[in-house]
Parts: C-alpha cells; sequence; structure tokens
C-alpha cells in the first residue's frame, strides 16, 4: 500500500467511487479490482482513475473481453475468501455472464451457505450510445432474490454505499449512471457508511411524495422547483437502493401527503416504478386521495438520435403533468 488518498470536501461521482474503493482497499487486502481498461485508463468513465497509483499495480487487473470470465473469476475468487469488484463498464454487458449472476454468484450462499462477497459495478441509465448500451436490468435485478441492487444518485451516496458493499459478505450489483460521471459534490469520510436499504429524503413536502432513484433524481428535484412556484409542496425521495428496497420511507412520507408519483428512466412497463407503486397503494391504500402516478420511458429500443431519445425519456414537464393529475383524478368532468 503507497499511502492513503487525499479526500476533498467535493468530487465527482466517479472520484466518490475511486475514493471509497481506495479507503476500503487500505484496511482490507482482500479486495482487488478486475475489468478491461483499468490499469492504465481508469475504466472507460473515470472510476478507478488513479487507484493503481494509490493501491500499487497487484491489485488492479486487466482481463481479456470475457464479461463470463470476469464474474466466473470474481466468484470463484468470493468463494476463496477475497473480495473482488467486477468492473463490467456497461451493465448491457452483463447479459454475456447472466449465468454467472443469476445461478452462481446469487445462488451460491443458500445453496452452500458460503458467503460470496462481490462487486459487479456497471454504468447503467440511458445516454448517448444506442440500444445495445442503454438497457434498463434494473427490475431483473429486482426480482433476482440473493443481490443487492445501488443505484446512488449523488458523489456522497456513491462513496458510501461502495465502502458499504465491501464490508458485506453477499452479491452486489453497482450501478452508476452514465449522465452523472462528471457531477460534483460532497462527499463523506472514512467512517461515513451509507446503509443498504435506507432511503433519502432530498425534499420533505405535504402535497405529494416524489418518488425515484438514479439519473431521473434530477428532474424530481426540478418539478418540486417547478411545482413550487405555483404553491405545491412536493417530497422528493432518493431511493438510492432498489434491493433492498425502502418501501417504509415511501408508505410514510404518502401517509403524509396523500400523492404519489414514481419517476424511473426504465421503460413504465414492468420497471422498478411499477413495484413501488403496487407497493404503496398495497399499503397505504386508505391514506391515498388519488391513484399512485408512474412516469417512465417508452417501450422501445433507445435511440442515438438525441430528438428521438428525448422523445423516449421522460422529461421535467411529463414529471410536472404526473403530479398535477393526482390533484385531478376524481375530478367530475365540466
Amino acid at each position: 500500500m503507497k499511502g492513503a488518498a487525499l479526500v476533498p470536501d467535493e468530487m465527482t461521482y466517479s472520484a466518490g467511487f475511486a475514493s471509497g474503493v481506495a479507503e476500503e482497499m487500505a484496511t482490507n487486502p482482500d479486495i482487488f479490482v478486475i475489468g478491461t481498461d483499468l490499469v492504465h485508463r481508469g475504466g472507460h468513465w473515470a472510476q478507478i482513475k488513479g487507484l493503481v497509483d494509490v493501491v500499487g499495480p497487484g491489485r488492479v487487473f486487466d482481463a481479456p473481453i470475457s464479461e463470463a470470465a470476469m464474474v466466473a473469476t470474481g466468484v470463484g475468487a468470493a468463494m476463496a475468501g477475497m473480495h473482488p469488484i467486477v468492473d463490467l463498464n456497461f451493465i448491457d454487458f452483463a447479459f454475456g455472464a447472466m449465468d454467472e449472476i443469476a445461478n452462481q454468484a446469487a445462488k451460491i450462499p443458500f445453496m452452500l451457505g458460503r458467503p460470496v462477497p462481490l462487486v459487479i459495478r456497471a454504468t447503467a441509465g440511458i445516454a448517448h450510445g444506442g440500444p445495445q448500451h442503454n438497457n434498463s436490468l434494473e427490475s431483473f435485478f429486482m426480482h433476482l432474490p440473493g443481490i443487492s441492487l445501488l443505484v446512488p444518485a449523488f458523489p456522497y451516496d456513491v462513496k458510501g454505499l461502495i465502502k458499504t458493499a465491501l464490508r458485506t459478505p453477499e452479491p452486489v450489483i453497482f450501478l452508476m449512471h452514465k449522465r452523472l460521471t462528471g457531477t460534483r459534490g460532497p462527499v463523506g469520510g472514512p467512517d461515513e457508511l451509507v446503509p443498504f436499504g435506507r432511503a433519502n429524503v432530498l425534499h420533505p413536502g405535504t402535497d405529494c411524495t416524489i418518488i425515484t432513484y438514479g439519473g431521473a433524481v434530477a428532474k424530481a428535484l426540478a418539478a418540486m422547483e417547478s411545482l413550487a412556484e405555483d404553491g405545491t409542496s412536493a417530497e422528493v425521495i432518493d431511493l438510492r437502493t432498489l434491493a433492498p428496497l425502502d418501501v417504509e420511507a415511501c408508505v410514510a412520507s404518502v401517509k403524509k401527503t396523500g400523492h404519489a408519483v414514481v419517476v424511473d428512466e426504465a421503460p413504465k412497463f414492468g420497471g422498478p416504478a411499477a413495484e413501488v407503486a403496487a407497493a404503496i397503494q398495497e399499503l397505504a391504500f386508505e391514506y391515498l386521495d388519488a391513484p399512485v402516478g408512474r412516469v417512465g420511458a417508452l417501450i422501445t429500443p433507445i435511440p442515438e438520435n438525441t430528438p428521438l431519445l428525448d422523445k423516449v425519456l421522460p422529461s421535467l414537464a411529463d414529471v410536472v403533468q404526473a403530479v398535477r393529475r393526482t390533484f385531478t383524478a376524481f375530478e367530475e368532468p365540466a
């Protein structure tokens, strides 16, 4: 170990990940990172930029381009007592390692009673890059017992969640949104961890609850500000993790506001927003003054063309309109 990384008051989203990994590697010699373009480039998204200079070259490895081999190596190393981070670059590439993720990493703790302390990091979210680099796999991983799914929106949560993940004896999927790579914000120190399954109330409100995660958080906050202009007070909740899911925080908020809208960049049909909406209507039905609203992407492959991409993704106006519809859901037609 060459020394500890410095922790400034603010850093980028990607640097928050590198900082958290470096701090955990300083205290746990069993952690290593394997992926492609890591040693010299620091990853496609600078997610471990400078890490080799801190921890040395013997703990960061470039692998052949085989996601199945990378994850299989991670599973085997985890079973042998190591704590690997397997970097897949894009979560779309998980399709090439789905057996290793779903049938090995997620099942071995249940089948054999052995821990599999493994982090699979990948970039997710919808941006430019076309249909093969913009799949939304959150609902699949949410439906897979034995896997924790983390979806941070801020540098503080990136760092705090990866530190928690590297102290967890079970497999974790860690998704970082493409559009958030260079965003800046405060980060915590070496002892500040973010727990799994605990949502963050970003802004309190009294009239409606907006629930979201990842790249859609910024739109939810912008919608909150737009709604405030006409006197509507919106509470904004960032889920931070989808498995485990903090249903309690969502229900508690809805009991206060009586209205809820769930915002997601994933396709609206069968996505995380559907699960959150169903949970609220099951557990807080008597507190709702209107059905839970959902805002999501269209059911279509993601286009590269910018105007088409803008049509596929939910807009700020879509979020605002969804909130306003909850206040008029049962009005009699004029």
